[in-house]
């Protein structure tokens, strides 16, 4: 304990004053050029932790209806439906198709280098 006893704020600043008193001006610019190598990785590092947040998809759970809806009516929405789901569907398998294609191209390209 007699260790924290000595500790004085008071000293420890008129020490660090002193110690920079005595320093070349060399060493000063060796001191800005390490602080701002040290900066600049700090900044990297905390530029590069962004992510982006969790997709979280827009869910309809169920749709208002009419209680006194015909059969008729019920069809003809169901027929509705189907072609909107139909055209997300191929849509779908046309980005799927895009993506396999220019990954097909990267593997040749890969091939031919002999990768």
């Amino acid at each position: 304990m007699q260790f924290f006893a000595r500790l004085s704020p008071l000293r420890a600043a008129r020490d660090l004053r002193f110690f920079f008193q005595t320093r070349e001006r060399y060493e000063w610019g060796f001191l800005a050029l390490s602080v701002a190598i040290t900066g600049f990785f700090v900044w990297a590092f905390f530029h590069d932790s962004y992510f982006e947040k969790e997709y979280k998809p827009n869910i309809i759970y169920f749709e208002q209806w009419k209680l006194d809806r015909t059969d008729a009516q019920i069809i003809a929405q169901q027929q509705i439906d189907q072609a909107k789901r139909e055209i997300a569907e191929r849509e779908q398998r046309a980005r799927e198709e895009k993506l396999r294609q220019g990954f097909k191209r990267l593997d040749d390209k890969l091939n031919a280098m002999g990768i």
